[in-house]
């Protein structure tokens, strides 16, 4: 027989998720109206905005959406997607674990004040530091090329680095301690012991990374111009025309195929996105 207690437990419990149900609803709503609406004919999305599922699905807007514009398919603005995000991720996770262990386990003059100085770096919003690394790029001949993109993820990024070291503070120095009495070095200390204890948190940092950077459509629009090396998030700026018409149907259809390699990424590593998040907030 329920008690009080177990019974205003159990409506306290329905009602959370009658409610997390409701919000998750309303914030997945404009995401699913827009899969559906890219099975829809372009004169028919806005003329039945207020209908969820199309009248007739036609995978036209499919056909038409990939095959891009002035010559150029969107299987090319994929690939170059692709190459971005890929190489940047890659930049990113290995100088920010790198960074990250030398905050956490190694000794240095002003440690603390260089920590402090990242942790600032990471509250600057990217429109403050814009026009002054434009100016540099510019005068280092980049502007054009990916390399703006690509090349400053070598160099740690703020957050990647602030949670490597969490991390790695919560493992135990012990076993730092017991490598280096067998002869082992910072770097293979590093390399042998660190890199595989922290496993989940390169793991974040590379689906963070990845996410950040196959959406980023500023730094497109600022370095950018020879339509040939568009990424996706660029490229579907460019079915709309205010002067003209805008084939909403073709660019819904290429948003919706851009959502997929996120969603593949997080659905294969959610296991670790999640064990990575919720250790470092533990350990430290």
């Amino acid at each position: 027989m329920k008690t009080g207690y177990q019974e205003k437990k159990l409506v306290t419990t329905a009602i959370y998720h009658v409610f997390t149900f409701f919000f998750a609803c309303v914030m997945i709503y404009p995401l699913v109206w827009m899969v559906m609406s890219s099975f829809k004919n372009t004169n028919e999305i806005f003329r039945t905005a207020a209908s969820l599922l199309p009248e007739h699905f036609s995978f036209e807007n499919y056909k038409v959406g990939w095959k891009g514009f002035a010559g150029y398919g969107f299987g090319n603005f994929f690939k170059n997607s692709f190459i971005i995000a890929g190489l940047s991720t890659v930049g990113a996770v290995i100088s920010s674990a790198v960074v990250g262990y030398g905050f956490a386990r190694i000794d240095f003059k002003f440690k603390g004040f260089w920590f402090a100085c990242m942790l600032l770096a990471m509250m600057l919003p990217f429109q403050v530091i814009m026009i002054p690394q434009y100016i540099i790029f510019n005068k280092m001949g980049w502007v054009g090329s990916y390399l703006p993109i690509i090349v400053p993820q070598f160099f740690g990024q703020g957050f990647f680095i602030f949670l490597n070291v969490q991390f790695i503070k919560g493992i135990p120095i012990d076993l730092d301690e017991a490598a280096r009495m067998d002869g082992c070095s910072i770097y293979s200390i590093f390399i042998r012991i660190i890199l595989p204890l922290v496993k989940p948190s390169l793991v974040t940092s590379a689906i963070f990374s990845f996410m950040w950077r196959w959406d980023d459509f500023l730094a497109a629009l600022l370095y950018l111009s020879d339509p040939l090396k568009y990424p996706v998030s660029y490229a579907l700026k460019m079915f709309s025309d205010p002067t003209a018409g805008s084939d909403w149907g073709a660019m819904f259809a290429m948003a919706t195929l851009s959502l997929i390699p996120i969603f593949f990424i997080f659905l294969t590593m959610q296991k670790y996105l999640v064990e990575g998040i919720a250790s470092t907030g533990i350990k430290g």
